[in-house]
């Protein structure tokens, strides 16, 4: 039987009775942390270790730990990281490697607890508009650069074990607007899109899973991307991106519908996942029931993404550290 296409969450550091029977009953195609579900490393492994005794299964856990504000492990079990943005400044013509060593020592925090991907690189290119919200995670207003960026921060991903999540397809960096409260609306030709935005989700076509943004591009369609058949289409084909499609968080302000019209409209658009977050538990079982299955697409990809999780490589993580606070000047910290 197809997984279910949605990827939910938890309300505390270990799962009720309730949720347990959920996610037995959903069987999503994995589960996100939040901040709220993380505590100490043995409570962490237990709480992933219950996710997947309930779907029966090694389903994927993700998590957002970009670094700088958006990570949810933070010190004192775990490193605390820069933001994206002053690192690849501050590394200068190394922040390629520098990246590639972050999230491969983040992979490894990861991996420790049972975790197997993380929802970045973001490699939506920077602007001079660009929201607060955003603009300190990008790493750069080139696309070339955000591109070569964002390879390397996949690479550390993946040679640590993770799945890499390339987010926001296809394009956030000209949002002027919080698209966790309103719905931003890019006003840009198809040509400046084609080369800029798009550029380095094209150029990393090949990585496993990407995630969509709640934008409209109103050259293009005027529903935001997440729920729009032709900019799915334009990911699928244009950009090239055959594998697999999350939503963002159909929860966020941005999109106007109901819950359950959202994750229907989104997977009805071409999404192959649901992502549903901060809910309750009536709320998330209404996603899940709305959501359905995953169709026999989707679970190719899906299927093709799991199968691209590998054992992590054999490396000397304080020699690792050592050469990134190198690269870095020795400050490491944000």
């Amino acid at each position: 039987m197809a997984y279910g296409a949605t990827i939910i969450d938890a309300d505390g550091l270990r799962l009720t009775a309730d949720e347990k029977a959920l996610f037995r009953e959903a069987d999503p195609f994995g589960f996100i942390l939040f901040a709220r579900n993380i505590d100490t490393p043995d409570q962490v492994r237990a709480l992933c270790a219950e996710m997947r005794e309930a779907v029966g299964r090694e389903a994927i856990i993700t998590i957002d730990q970009e670094g700088g504000r958006v990570q949810r492990m933070r010190a004192p079990h775990w490193r605390e990281w820069m933001p994206p943005l002053d690192l690849v400044t501050q590394a200068g013509q190394d922040a390629p490697r520098a990246l590639y060593l972050m999230y491969r020592i983040i992979a490894e925090e990861l991996r420790s607890l049972g975790i197997d991907s993380n929802c970045a690189p973001m490699v939506d290119v920077a602007g001079d508009t660009t929201h607060k919200f955003l603009r300190n995670r990008c790493y750069s207003n080139d696309p070339v650069r955000v591109a070569e960026l964002g390879r390397a921060a996949a690479e550390g991903l993946l040679a640590g074990g993770v799945l890499p999540v390339m987010k926001h397809m296809p394009g956030h960096g000209r949002a002027t607007m919080d698209s966790h409260f309103d719905l931003p609306t890019v006003c840009a030709s198809p040509e400046e899109l084609q080369a800029v935005d798009f550029a380095p989700f094209k150029a990393l076509n090949d990585l496993p899973m990407g995630m969509t943004a709640h934008l409209v591009y109103d050259a293009l369609d005027d529903a935001p991307a997440t729920l729009s058949p032709r900019m799915m289409q334009l990911i699928r084909e244009e950009i090239g991106f055959d594998n697999l499609i999350m939503t963002d968080d159909i929860s966020m302000k941005a999109l106007a519908g109901t819950a359950t019209q959202n994750a229907t409209a989104s997977i009805n658009a071409g999404c192959d996942v649901v992502l549903y977050c901060n809910a309750s538990l009536e709320d998330r079982r209404a996603v899940t029931q709305a959501a359905g299955r995953m169709s026999p697409k989707a679970q190719i990809r899906a299927d093709r993404a799991l199968a691209m999780r590998r054992a992590p490589d054999d490396v000397d993580i304080p020699a690792l550290e050592r050469e990134f606070k190198t690269l870095l000047g020795g400050a490491v910290h944000g």
